[in-house]
């Protein structure tokens, strides 16, 4: 098989004369890449921009575009765009291909992935080659590449910083240079962003020396320090510490010593005022509790009756347990020996079914031999024809299975026949896909064949084979589809080798109807497409066809089933 899988050589229909322009021409001031490389490997609209090593062929410029392709898609006349610019032409009104003027339609647009395969793999150079960067990679390669370029420009890490840089001078940056960088307070030796830094000495900062409010005598205090000498400031508005007892003396914290001493008597009045406000409220207070401790005896006997109940309830509920167990049990003995007497009467109506039978044989019997027995003079000759007859049957039975075997082989062509494409298309529809991939990776059925189709009536007969789970580079990760040239009963008045172009899909059972689809035009050369010698030549087609995780996760099967649809260009093909 392995040398059939590389046979698939794709058409080249991108007119020579309408090569794209050196892209390595322009300058990389003019590629619109964004700075930063999360923001999308991929251009926003149209092909790649980079500046590629060698100039790319033109079988991978865009005919839109004409740069090279991005995501590219391949139409129905061969050609390729770019997954934008396809879609710009769709929306425009009688889309038509613009390198030949044939009409496009949607349904047969699809995804060329080894075209993108082939497109990841050239070779460019770094996006920040304008900043003196000299690597060279696959275009693949270009996103790693890009996140640890250190040409490459990115913003301050800092967040706020809005100003941009090379990576390799983000050490500097955040050294000498950005405005949020980190400092220290000489203060308080509090670290935080040089652009917090005057404002922290203007509010918070706790070693940072103020003024007194109260503007005394005191030139500077820390402002850690300025709540307790608030209480010492001499120039501070305190109140009397006894205007709790009812002194409402306001005034500066150093006239408060003259008050305390001139207005003495009066708080010790004004304390034993309050004393004896107190004192009454205790006597009060001691005649509620006394008749609070009346009530607590009378209390406590019906809280330990409360707590008898609830014993006397418990003790009940663990009796009404107990009987509900022994129930439980006597039921369910009861219910074991209903079904056992369930089984002996089934078994009794069982025994009597058998006895009615036997009944009805041994009369049946009864008569035979009553009947034999009246007809025994006529013996001899009744046993000679019975005889015959049975050798009469014995032939007849030998007939109907020669007929038998005949109308089996006719009814299987006529079913091959019935099923048959003499149009050059087959439609496969495969069933029990989950039991048949199961087989496939237990390796019972690695393939399947579908059935045989025709370019005519006297046409080339091919055929599809699919690996549900994938062969060679495939195998475990895809779904792999080969086309298979068979040998037919007019391959002598046919051209050899095989030349016609063969389109593989797989078909979109959703409404989006978004067929999966490759293209290949055969190898001359290829032992695949000479005149069969045996029943079928090796097959030809695509190991990595279709992603199993695309195929188990979209719209393509439903029902536990699926299609497959082979396409052979018989526009071009002569009569035999």
């Amino acid at each position: 098989m392995s040398a059939g899988r590389n046979a698939d050589v794709r058409e080249l229909q991108i007119p020579l004369q309408h090569r794209s322009p050196s892209l390595a021409a322009l300058s990389l001031a003019q590629r619109p890449w964004p700075s930063d490389p999360e923001a999308g490997f991929l251009p926003q609209h149209g092909g790649f921009w980079d500046h590629f090593i060698a100039t790319p062929e033109p079988k991978y410029c865009c005919e839109a575009c004409r740069l090279v392709l991005c995501n590219p898609r391949q139409t129905e006349c061969g050609h390729r765009f770019c997954e934008t610019c396809i879609s710009e032409q769709l929306s425009k009104p009688n889309p038509v291909c613009p390198a030949d003027m044939e009409p496009l339609f949607k349904d047969k647009i699809f995804r060329d992935v080894c075209c993108h395969r082939e497109i990841m793999a050239l070779r460019v150079y770094c996006r920040s080659e304008k900043n003196g960067c000299k690597e060279q990679m696959s275009l693949h390669q270009v996103m790693d590449h890009l996140n640890v370029c250190p040409y490459f420009e990115v913003p301050c890490p800092l967040g706020k910083c809005k100003e941009k840089m090379m990576r390799k001078d983000i050490p500097e940056h955040l050294s000498w240079k950005c405005k949020h960088r980190e400092t220290t307070c000489e203060f308080c030796m509090h670290k935080m962003a040089m652009t917090e830094l005057q404002k922290h000495k203007e509010t918070v900062c706790p070693s940072f020396p103020v003024a007194c409010p109260n503007h005394c005598t005191f030139p500077s205090i820390l402002r850690s320090e300025l709540t307790s000498h608030q209480h010492e400031c001499p120039k501070a508005h305190v109140t009397c510490s006894f205007i709790r007892f009812g002194c409402n003396f306001k005034g500066l914290n150093q006239d408060m010593r003259d008050h305390e001493s001139s207005f003495a008597s009066e708080h010790l009045r004004l304390m034993a005022t309050r004393n004896t406000t107190l004192e009454a409220k205790m006597e009060d207070v001691k005649g509620e509790l006394l008749e609070r401790y009346k009530v607590l005896p009378g209390l406590s006997s019906r809280l330990s009756e409360t707590e008898s109940q609830y014993e006397e309830m418990r003790e009940n509920n663990r009796q009404l347990e107990q009987k509900l167990t022994t129930m439980q049990n006597l039921m369910s003995s009861h219910s074991e020996k209903l079904l056992e007497m369930e089984l002996e009467l089934r078994s009794l109506r069982t025994i009597r079914e058998e006895v009615e039978t036997l009944r009805g044989t041994v009369e049946s019997i009864r008569s035979r031999v009553a009947s034999l027995e009246g007809g025994r003079g006529g013996a001899i000759p009744a046993t000679h024809t019975l005889g015959s007859l049975e050798t009469q049957l014995s032939r007849q039975d030998d007939m109907l299975s020669v007929h038998e075997i005949r109308l089996a082989d006719m009814d299987l062509r006529f079913q091959v026949l019935e099923t048959a494409s003499f149009n050059g298309t087959l439609i496969w529809k495969i069933r029990d896909y989950k039991r048949r991939k199961q087989e496939a990776v237990a390796s019972k059925t690695l393939s399947l064949y579908s059935q045989p189709f025709y370019t005519g009536y006297f046409g080339y007969k091919m055929c599809a084979r699919v690996y549900l789970n994938g062969d060679g580079m495939g195998k475990g990760t895809h779904l792999s589809l080969f086309f298979v040239v068979m040998r037919g009963e007019y391959d002598a008045l046919l051209l050899w080798p095989f030349k016609q172009k063969v389109t593989l899909m797989l078909m979109d059972q959703g409404p989006a109807r978004k067929h999966l689809g490759d293209a290949f035009k055969p190898d001359p050369n290829s032992s695949s497409f000479r005149r069969p010698t045996a029943e079928m030549n090796i097959a030809s087609g695509c190991p990595l066809f279709v992603a199993q995780t695309v195929l188990e996760n979209g719209t393509y099967i439903k029902d536990d089933t699926i299609f497959i649809k082979v396409t052979v260009d018989t526009s071009d093909l002569p009569d035999p």
